[in-house]
């Protein structure tokens, strides 16, 4: 899905997935002994900023940017 991380991280986990050493070795120790710990999740890497326009309560046009809110990379952590 565009803008959106979901999901665990399935053991051996791929290249593609984009995965910190820490969720390879969960998702290893996951796999041995799932009541140990739990699976890695996808979530992002990567935010970008989104503009919005929008009208304030005194009906003047506002542009607001907010920081870190478009989801533009996932990865296993």
């Amino acid at each position: 899905r565009a803008y959106y991380c979901e999901g665990e991280c399935p053991f051996p986990i791929s290249d593609h997935l984009n995965a910190t050493n820490h969720a390879i070795v969960q998702t290893l120790v996951n796999s041995v002994n799932p009541q140990l710990v739990p699976k890695a999740c996808c979530v992002p890497t990567d935010l970008s900023s989104i503009s919005i326009l929008y009208l304030d309560e005194n009906e003047k046009v506002v542009l607001k940017v907010y920081k870190e809110m478009v989801v533009e990379g996932c990865g296993c952590r």
